[in-house]
């Protein structure tokens, strides 16, 4: 059985666009190198694979992201450009954040948007989507003092 989550795997067209979203984030960059080769070809079902991989991981240590940039075969689309929250699939990653204004304003001063709003919920947290290169979602959360 399961006995703890290693990482996520989101795949670019822009790796380095990834990397700086999630660095944004506060995100450390852990490592970054190609990948390539029959061992690799093998785990994932896709031959004459070649790919460059940036591993990022929280501050806490506890979670890792693996992002992904395909050279061959080339990344295809899963759906629309912006699929909804609602899309089938994996749809978005949570992060909890100390301050979530400051967290959407450095987001936005890069690029990325609010897919709705923030919101508070009762008296336990403040909430927002945010979407991030490609279209992915990234849900922040900031608990609030009690």
């Amino acid at each position: 059985m399961i006995t703890r989550m290693d990482n996520v795997g989101i795949v670019f067209e822009d790796l380095d666009a990834g990397v700086a979203f999630f660095a944004g984030l506060g995100m450390e960059l852990e490592g970054r190198g190609p990948v390539q080769g029959r061992w690799a070809e093998r785990v994932v079902g896709l031959d004459d694979m070649a790919l460059d991989v940036a591993m990022m991981r929280t501050p806490d240590g506890h979670g890792r992201l693996e992002l992904m940039q395909f050279h061959s075969p080339a990344a295809v689309s899963g759906g629309p450009a912006n699929p909804p929250a609602n899309a089938l699939g994996i749809r978005r990653i949570m992060f909890a954040v100390d301050d979530i204004d400051a967290a959407v304003a450095g987001l936005r001063e890069r690029g990325s948007e609010l897919v709705g709003e923030v919101v508070q919920y009762e008296d336990l947290y403040k909430l927002c989507y945010v979407r991030g290169p490609e279209g992915i979602i990234v849900a922040l959360a900031e608990e609030l003092e009690r």
